[in-house]
């Protein structure tokens, strides 16, 4: 059973995500609250395996709400949600640490799929929608960027073929190397830019320049 906590201001936002949800054999809703200010204290009563967060809310927003619950040790991966596809304040929560993003008029199955695509830990990636939310976003020194410079020739291509959204199988196709070393180059990247998933190292690609928004 995948334990969802719904984190929004709108109330019919809410109630819609937890009747789709609801309806899910496999799904359930753990808790809610309106403002990010409460999701610590929900995070502590309900521990649920996956968050659903507003990026914008009146009093504390999903950045900030993101950024500290993705702090906490064993904290529950973060989908964002966002009602334009140009947020800028979605690059600014994928920064924070979300795992991924959904706009709020995503078809219903599709939402039920993502939630499931992320709660088995692997990686929502949209490369055309992350290049376009890049080039809002200046590039920014932070610590996993700069420790992109110590990948190594290998890992940088493979870096750049993730922010490409390719799979494991197709990088080692492209790289003309066996799956399980790109899975070896793939931890290692993880782990130097010290990244829960693929989304933040993707994120890190293009605050360091090595992934361009253009061109």
């Amino acid at each position: 059973m995948i334990r969802i906590a719904l984190v929004d201001d709108e109330a019919l936002i809410r109630a819609g995500l937890a009747a789709l949800i609801g309806a899910e054999p496999d799904m359930e809703v753990a808790g809610q609250t309106d403002d990010g200010a409460g999701v610590p204290d929900l995070i502590t009563r309900t521990r649920p395996d996956l968050v659903l967060m507003d990026v914008r809310m009146p009093r504390l927003d999903g950045i900030q709400a993101t950024r500290t619950l993705t702090a906490r040790p064993g904290a529950p991966r973060v989908l964002v949600l966002t009602t334009f596809d140009n947020d800028a304040h979605v690059w600014d929560a994928l920064r924070a640490g979300a795992t991924g993003f959904l706009l709020k008029r995503t078809p219903p199955e599709d939402i039920l799929s993502a939630i499931r695509i992320a709660h088995r830990g692997d990686t929502l990636l949209f490369p055309t929608a992350l290049r376009a939310l890049a080039a809002t976003r200046p590039a920014r020194p932070t610590p996993a960027a700069r420790a992109v410079a110590a990948l190594t020739p290998r890992e940088s291509q493979t870096l750049t073929l993730i922010a490409q959204g390719l799979t494991n199988t197709e990088i080692a196709h492209r790289l003309h190397l066996g799956t399980e070393t790109v899975k070896t180059h793939v931890s290692n990247i993880l782990t130097k830019l010290g990244a829960r998933d693929r989304t933040q190292a993707v994120i890190a690609a293009y605050d360091s320049g090595l992934v361009r928004a253009r061109g």
